[in-house]
């Protein structure tokens, strides 16, 4: 039988969790399934919001634990109640409700319990309600760990109230299910009140950028049924529980834009994890981690320490590969380089390896992001230079919360160093070069594993190398008002790894060449020549005739004629008029256009747009085009410069509109006269 031992719930709050007892007592509704009210149906979005297609009128939930009586266990409880006001058919995919619900390797499962759905519709003076019914409902599998439970609500109109609840169950309380009070539409209220066993102590860490309230803390008994097992009858035990409960009111909806990591990061959210237990009879149990926890954990896991363990290749193998070199650089090259072109990678991103040994990698010649690098850490580190494996949480996984978590990465990189250099090595793109790694890395930090000291510490990952692209323009107008010329471009560093990419992932060269032109109506290519495409430590080089039609208007005997052509900035990428998150380019840009236009001598330039110069300060970002004329030529220069890879919130207006002067001044036009 348990015995009532009362721990103090303590919580990491961060400093956007505010307390408001006083005022959540004041205000703390209580919404009911079904009943719904004419106000409802007047909900109105608000603020920047005001054209949303919708507004989500509540959104709470009751987070709690009981024990199962399957298993014995404690097991987490859901109750979730959600309701909406459709405003207009562009919101209708709020009728389709999808539950994703996970099941473990070992067992353990979330299971949705209960669920129910109903729209109604107001038709005069009366509320017309439509329940979900049976054939609305449905179940896939989406992979052997995730199901996905589908719920279409009936009768959704422009004006419709809609709602559902739904209560889960789950096995996995080590970390639960994040609470998010934001999402793709404005919310008037949302809430979730946490009833904790005292049992257990639980972290709180919390994301995003709204002020969240907290009310005032509960002691509350709590009754927990224990089916009978054959020792023992069934009964009830009486346990206190800490009920805290979190809300915010008036919520603006969060919205994807340009350059970001992941909307993940941004969002507002609350989560728990288990910092530890507390059990009658079995002790205190800490289940906080350290670095060192984590990384001695790693290197006993089969599916790492096991891995780098196991190189199970002849001692012939390493020998081959460095041919006797001896300088530390070239030998890291010759491993690296061994790495990208002999092993292909799967596309799945892992910080564990699915082999258990690094010649069946070798053999297959495939393997996952962990597979690849850690052999290639192997090797290194027998061909004699100190090498370290990094964790990345990657972009689209969002930024690791940097207290010890092993369960927020999920790839692994190398870093090398010689002579107190560093370098970073990532060998699942052939095209990748020393410091030059994935995209999906430039998450700002990785975490260095000393795997001897079985300790780690936080490094920079950012390159801040300029990811250049050089385009020259040579042409010649003629009297058809059609072009022809030369065109010559140059990408390095990253513009080079993507277009070294885009071309052997098109079936053949035509084929690359066709999907460039797409987007550039009117333009035509021959005699195309490719330089240093299998050489990624130089830039790549593009050289081609064209021919361009259709991009000069007539009006009378004026010709208007926009010099940038296809190659503009068309639109500003940046939306918002306030943005809360910061603006993330993952690496520095330049772009340099530099276009030279022979007119013919019956032309006259009419007018010739004014040369300007936009920059932020600190030179952080800046945009230069000039224009000139010689004779019966005129040469445009266009550069722009994004110097560093991350702006603040508080930079995003200058940000915003430097590329508003970019749109309007790439759009001027030049303007010629028939004479």
């Amino acid at each position: 039988m348990f015995k009532t031992l009362f721990l103090f719930f303590i919580l990491f709050i961060s400093t956007n969790i505010r307390s408001s007892a006083q005022e959540t007592e004041e205000f703390n509704p209580i919404f009911k399934f079904g009943k719904v009210f004419a106000a409802d149906f007047e909900t109105k979005p608000f603020g920047d919001d005001s054209a949303s297609a919708a507004v989500k009128i509540f959104d709470v939930g009751k987070g709690y634990f009981e024990i199962s009586t399957a298993t014995g266990n404690f097991i987490y409880v859901i109750e979730r109640h959600v309701r909406y006001k459709v405003i207009n058919k562009e919101a209708y995919d709020l009728a389709n409700v999808e539950l994703q619900l996970y099941r473990g390797d070992n067992g353990g499962e979330e299971k949705l319990v209960i669920f129910n759905g109903a729209t109604y519709n107001q038709i005069g003076d009366q509320i017309v309600t439509s329940k979900i019914t049976s054939d609305a409902k449905f179940s896939s599998n989406l992979d052997k760990n995730h199901t996905v439970k589908k719920f279409t609500l009936p009768n959704v109109k422009e004006g419709s109230v809609i709602e559902y609840s739904y209560t889960t169950k789950s096995e996995f309380i080590y970390r639960l299910d994040d609470w998010y009070f934001q999402g793709s539409y404005p919310c008037k209220y949302s809430s979730l009140t946490f009833i904790m066993p005292e049992y257990y102590i639980y972290k709180l860490s919390v994301g995003g950028y709204l002020d969240i309230l907290k009310g005032k803390s509960k002691q509350v008994l709590t009754n927990y049924y224990i089916a009978s097992t054959s020792t023992s009858s069934a009964g009830s035990v009486g346990s206190y529980s800490m009920q805290n409960r979190y809300y915010a009111q008036n919520i603006p909806s969060i919205k994807n834009e340009n350059h970001i990591t992941t909307l993940e990061d941004y969002v507002s959210k609350i989560g728990f994890e288990l910092t530890a237990t507390k059990f009658p009879q079995a002790g205190y149990k800490d289940y906080s981690s350290t670095w060192s926890k984590i990384v001695s954990k790693m290197m006993m896991d089969e599916n790492f320490g096991g891995y780098l363990r196991r190189a199970n290749y002849d001692r012939e193998f390493l020998t081959t590969i460095l041919a006797g070199e001896t300088d530390p650089e070239k030998k890291m090259k010759l491993v690296f380089n061994f790495v990208k072109k002999n092993i292909k990678w799967d596309s799945k991103y892992s910080n564990y390896t699915k082999s258990l040994n690094q010649k069946a990698i070798l053999d297959k010649k495939s393997g996952n992001s962990a597979e690849i690098n850690l052999l290639m850490l192997g090797l290194l580190k027998k061909a004699g230079l100190k090498s370290s494996a990094v964790l990345i949480s990657t972009r689209t996984n969002g930024q690791h919360p940097g207290y010890p978590l092993a369960t927020k990465f999920n790839n692994v990189i190398v870093q090398v160093e010689i002579d107190s250099v560093k370098h970073l090595l990532d060998a699942t793109d052939k095209y990748n070069v020393s410091d030059l790694i994935s995209y999906q890395n430039l998450n700002h930090q990785g975490l260095k594993l000393d795997l001897e000291a079985k300790n780690a510490s936080w490094i920079a990952v950012e390159n801040p190398n300029l990811s250049r692209t050089n385009l020259t323009f040579n042409v010649k107008l003629g009297l058809d008002n059609n072009m022809t010329g030369t065109l010559l471009i140059s990408s390095d560093h990253y513009a080079g790894l993507d277009k070294r990419n885009n071309y052997y992932t098109a079936a053949n060269e035509a084929e690359f060449i066709k999907l460039y032109k797409s987007t550039k109506p009117g333009l035509e290519i021959s005699n195309y020549k490719i330089n240093y495409l299998d050489d990624p430590d130089l830039p790549l080089q593009e050289a081609m005739d064209i021919s361009i039609e259709d991009n000069i208007e007539e009006a009378g005997n004026l010709s208007y004629f926009m010099p940038l052509m296809f190659e503009r900035t068309k639109e500003n990428p940046f939306k918002l008029e306030d943005r809360k998150f910061p603006v993330d380019f993952a690496y520095p840009v330049e772009e340099n256009y530099r276009i030279t236009i022979e007119f013919p001598e019956s032309y006259k330039l009419e007018k010739l747009p004014q040369s300007e110069r936009f920059k932020l300060p600190n030179n952080d970002a800046s945009f230069t085009i000039s224009y000139a004329q010689e004779n019966n030529k005129i040469a445009v220069r266009s550069k722009i410069n994004i110097a560093k890879s991350v702006f603040t919130a508080d930079e995003y207006y200058n940000l915003k509109e430097l590329f508003k002067n970019i749109v309007r001044k790439q759009a001027e036009q030049v303007v010629f006269k028939k004479i």
